[in-house]
């Protein structure tokens, strides 16, 4: 997706000096003493203002499908709301057995499941107590979720207008992680992405663990802070995406699909783990809670595998080859094909299998988006449906993803929204046969 420049607020050099759509926070040499940040029990107090700064109109692709929202892990077969640990292991040429990416996944979403279950209350209102209010305070942290609405609805406009269904306090809470995904994500494909190394992920990661100990550094954290304070949101799913841009520093191949879909849970599957706990299960769900969240990864999979095959020839021109090596040599093709441009039969069957494998996660994410809570799914629905078109668009270009960029037009967006409200409108399905397992 193409996304404007924005201004990467850091406390380092290596990170602070991009441009962009979130407005810029600079007073002083150091950008700190602009924010001060006073934590008391869940209460974020942010004392502070941006600067209104004029954006940039170039713009950038981001490679984070995650951002286009939601996410969960997937299953390639029909029926696995959960992975077995045996075909999920493999054995090295010492004889020892190592975990796949699928089941190092699938432990991080067992874990947010757990979170949920423990802490998430069934009720769709989520009741907001303060524990103390110093005069101000409310109207700074009202001011911080406000800026993070003005981005989501700059740059994500569908999306944007599904959250105004939703409760006020998920709303804000989606805007808040939205706008911290994209800042992360502009960190490795934004305009000075040449300029980040490995110490400045690894500080804005220690950034991060700042924002989880409500000591927010700017006013785009403290209305994260304030979140994940309010939400059973654990810090595991926003370190892992902060790993993937890492990736993005040093790694351009992907020898098998292991390890691409590791790479494609970095970067998107992510925001579907941190995003679950914010949507909400609906109360009336017999789905357990590890399902709704393989869903919700499969989502993220399958957004991020459309992207990377929507963007094969911009990323050839930088150097980049996001598809699996051995599939591409069983293919018949090499990096030189790719690098040529030309389409021919041999392209043409490897992408129908590839965009038959990204089918297959949507598949999957639309069953997971039935057990969310009725005001969190029309945003997930039309997200879903969107992306899924883009599929069909490569398919319409006779498979030219080298010259040619597939994207679904207007008139088909317009139409896809009563669509993705229509299916929102749809409780969940009733089990019967089994057993029941609710968070």
């Amino acid at each position: 997706m193409s996304v404007a420049l924005l201004w990467v607020v850091s406390p380092t050099s290596e990170v602070s000096n991009g441009a962009g759509f979130l407005e810029s926070v600079r007073e002083g040499h150091r950008i700190l003493d602009s924010f001060r940040s006073v934590a008391r029990g869940k209460n974020l107090i942010c004392n502070g203002r941006l600067n209104k700064g004029q954006k940039n109109q170039r713009s950038y692709r981001s490679k984070n499908a995650g951002l286009s929202f939601w996410s969960l892990e997937g299953s390639r077969s029909h029926n696995r709301s959960r992975i077995s640990p045996i075909s999920s292991m493999v054995a090295s040429p010492a004889g020892e057995i190592a975990l796949s990416s699928e089941q190092k996944v699938y432990d991080v979403v067992l874990k947010q499941a757990a979170l949920v279950k423990r802490q998430l209350k069934s009720s769709d209102d989520i009741e907001v107590k303060p524990d103390i209010i110093l005069p101000g305070s409310l109207s700074l942290l009202s001011e911080a979720y406000d800026r993070c609405g003005e981005v989501c609805a700059e740059y994500a406009k569908t999306f944007y207008l599904g959250t105004l269904l939703m409760t006020p306090e998920r709303r804000r809470a989606i805007w808040a992680i939205y706008v911290w995904c994209r800042r992360t994500d502009e960190l490795v494909d934004g305009p000075n992405a040449s300029h980040i190394t490995p110490t400045a992920l690894d500080r804005w990661e220690a950034r991060l663990e700042d924002i989880f100990r409500g000591r927010p550094f700017d006013m785009l954290d403290a209305a994260l802070s304030d979140t994940v304070s309010r939400f059973p949101v654990d810090i595991q799913p926003f370190r892992d995406m902060i790993e993937g841009m890492r990736m993005d520093l040093w790694k351009s191949r992907y020898k098998n699909f292991d390890e691409l879909y590791l790479y494609c849970y970095y970067v998107a599957g992510t925001v579907g783990l941190m995003s679950v706990p914010i949507m909400g299960i609906a109360q009336d769900s017999q789905a357990s809670t590890e399902s709704v969240y393989n869903a919700a990864l499969a989502l993220g999979l399958a957004n991020q595998l459309t992207n990377i095959l929507r963007d094969v020839g911009e990323d050839a021109r930088r150097g980049r080859v996001y598809l699996p090596q051995d599939e591409l040599a069983q293919a018949g093709l090499s990096d030189e094909d790719i690098f040529a441009g030309k389409v021919t039969d041999k392209w043409r069957n490897f992408m129908k299998k590839q965009i038959n494998r990204a089918r297959k996660f949507f598949d999957d994410a639309e069953n997971g988006v039935k057990e969310l809570s009725a005001a969190s799914r029309w945003p997930v629905w039309a997200s879903l449906l969107l992306y899924r078109q883009i599929l069909d668009e490569i398919e319409a270009n006779d498979y030219n993803n080298f010259t040619r960029r597939a994207y679904v037009g207007k008139p088909k967006k317009i139409l896809a929204l009563p669509l993705a409200y229509a299916k929102s409108l749809v409780p969940p399905p009733s089990r019967t046969s089994s057993p029941v397992v609710k968070a």
